[in-house]
């Protein structure tokens, strides 16, 4: 007898997910709760467990292969004799390759590859014309292609491009489209921003001379204004305000595809020292993708950092989904750095964002106020 390995939900939001690679060959004898496979989802890796002792049959689904949750990668036969070598003969879906650049499919040899605008388009579930060689001749320019029957109707977007010079449409990777689906989200709700240039060589110093990480300090320096600030943990439903009574930091994470946001809970209340090692954690997982869904979902707050780029000097962020504000810190200079704070106006309003500034700007200038391990 032999039982079907399904493709699982490995968060909340996830509809399929690429098969990385069996870590396990066919005919391999294995026990409950071996790892059998990787599955990559919308942010990270995770490891897929064997259900039942028995052995790996095929046919197993290709590596590199899309395949919703539900249906079927692999099977596990009871015993050796029921073991199957049949290849899955599916065709994987174009993904991110081993390099984090998304395998491309040619449309038009040697064009430049697609916009970031129209990633965000395929992640909004945009139709895709067929891309076409833009007429050469003038007196042809207004001219259509020919549509096929049933073909969608271009988008926008889709036209804009298709006026351009040749192109070729590639995937974008998982992260990549996670990101989009996101921020075309977040974008709906109405914001707005504040600046201030507050001190962060002190902060800075304290990092340095302690041995801790600026992002860590500037977690929990954020939490504690938080907690004077409580509307800024809170979050914006159509039924109320979702009031927390933790606060959970988000800090977001240049992958090299996409931003990810690893989320250090109780920031507020943690020892300085158990903080700091739970970000290097995360941090580190993060490199890897090794992020379980509950390492970066969920934060009340978020920060993201660009300083550690001199030439950055000021820039804003798009309020996630769950918060209402998030913190954007430029490059320190010799008058400090700038802070702007995005917010969410259906919960904060500018003289809410003026205060929180104002006491953030306590906690950076005497940094002995985040914690005793801060001051000895």
């Amino acid at each position: 007898m032999t039982q079907a390995v399904t493709m699982p939900a490995l968060s909340d939001t996830m509809g399929a997910g690429r098969l990385v690679k069996w870590t396990k060959k066919v005919g391999d004898k294995i026990s409950k709760g071996d790892v059998i496979a990787e599955v990559e989802t919308d942010k990270a890796v995770m490891e897929v467990e064997a259900f039942e002792d028995g052995y790996l049959s095929g046919p197993l689904a290709a590596e590199g292969t899309e395949t919703p949750v539900g249906e079927t990668i692999g099977y596990i036969a009871d015993s050796a004799g029921e073991v199957r070598e049949v290849k899955s003969a599916a065709t994987p879906r174009p993904t991110a390759g081993g390099d984090g650049q998304a395998a491309a499919t040619p449309t038009t040899v040697g064009a430049p590859p697609v916009s970031a605008v129209l990633a965000a388009s395929l992640s909004a579930g945009r139709p895709v014309p067929r891309p076409h060689m833009r007429p050469s001749s003038p007196a042809s320019a207004s001219v259509e292609p020919p549509r096929q029957k049933n073909e969608p109707t271009p988008s926008g977007v889709d036209t804009a491009i298709a006026a351009g010079p040749p192109y070729r449409l590639e995937r974008a990777s998982s992260l990549r489209e996670a990101v989009a689906r996101n921020m075309i989200a977040s974008a709906a709700a109405p914001s707005f921003h504040v600046t201030a240039q507050l001190p962060l060589q002190p902060l800075m110093s304290v990092a340095k001379t302690r041995g801790y990480a600026l992002s860590a300090l500037l977690a929990r320096a954020c939490a504690l204004t938080v907690v004077a600030h409580p509307l800024f943990n809170a979050a914006y439903t159509p039924n109320g305000l979702a009031r927390r009574d933790r606060v959970d930091i988000g800090i977001a994470i240049d992958s090299g595809e996409g931003l990810i946001t690893p989320v250090l809970r109780d920031a507020a209340v943690r020892p300085l020292p158990e903080l700091n090692d739970a970000w290097a954690k995360l941090r580190e997982q993060a490199k890897t993708r090794r992020l379980a869904p509950a390492d970066y979902s969920g934060a009340t707050f978020y920060i993201s950092n660009l300083g550690v780029h001199s030439i950055v000097r000021a820039f804003d962020s798009i309020v996630p989904i769950g918060a209402c504000a998030i913190l954007s810190v430029a490059a320190s200079g010799p008058d400090g750095a700038r802070f702007t704070l995005s917010c969410d106006h259906r919960v904060v309003f500018g003289a809410d964002a003026a205060r929180f500034l104002e006491t953030l700007a306590q906690y950076l200038q005497d940094p002995a106020k985040l914690g005793e391990e801060t001051s000895r």
